[in-house]
């Protein structure tokens, strides 16, 4: 069976990162979720991305703040994909962590999602997984229909409600 790497380099990311992980547990992947700094821990961070194929590894989701190494080093390492979560930071709002992972050089592609967009990154792992696994797939779309789901029973207690009610009894 898959599974889907999910590494960061604090743990200050973990919140971020745990949306993943959510993810992920809904859709029944197997995941193992690591704190890893490339840079203070690059001995350990090579043994685990440079063996993450044979330890069933298929995707690895990498979340990096600030010069956001760890997307790139992990694709620099791996040959499967990598998918990259620029995280938001103090110093430059995150457009620093998005740039270093955008700008990848020729031959170490990372897939790259939104600032703090874990979230997606989990839902485009499950995708690549699908590509083999049915089973999978009909997860993904029954998740695709609960998602609109949501969005119709918000729309409709907009309309039931108000605008102003709706703001101060929800969580936006």
């Amino acid at each position: 069976m898959s599974k889907v790497g999910i590494v960061m380099g604090s743990d200050s990311d973990l919140p971020t990162m745990a949306k993943a992980a959510d993810v992920l547990d809904s859709l029944g992947i197997a995941y193992e979720m690591r704190i890893i700094s490339a840079h203070r821990e690059a001995r350990l961070f090579f043994e685990w991305a440079e063996s993450a194929e044979e330890n069933g590894f298929s995707v690895i989701i990498a979340g990096a703040g600030m010069a956001a190494h760890l997307p790139g080093m992990c694709a620099a390492l791996f040959s499967l994909p990598v998918i990259g979560v620029p995280l938001t930071s103090k110093a430059l709002g995150g457009m620093d962590a998005l740039y270093s992972i955008l700008q990848m050089p020729p031959g170490i592609p990372v897939a790259t999602v939104a600032l703090d967009g874990a979230k997606n990154a989990a839902l485009l792992a499950a995708r690549i997984l699908s590509i083999d696994d049915l089973e999978l797939r009909k997860r993904l779309k029954a998740y695709s229909l609960d998602a609109a789901e949501q969005v119709e029973k918000k729309d409709a207690k907009l309309k039931e409600i108000g605008w102003k009610a709706y703001l101060e009894h929800s969580n936006v």
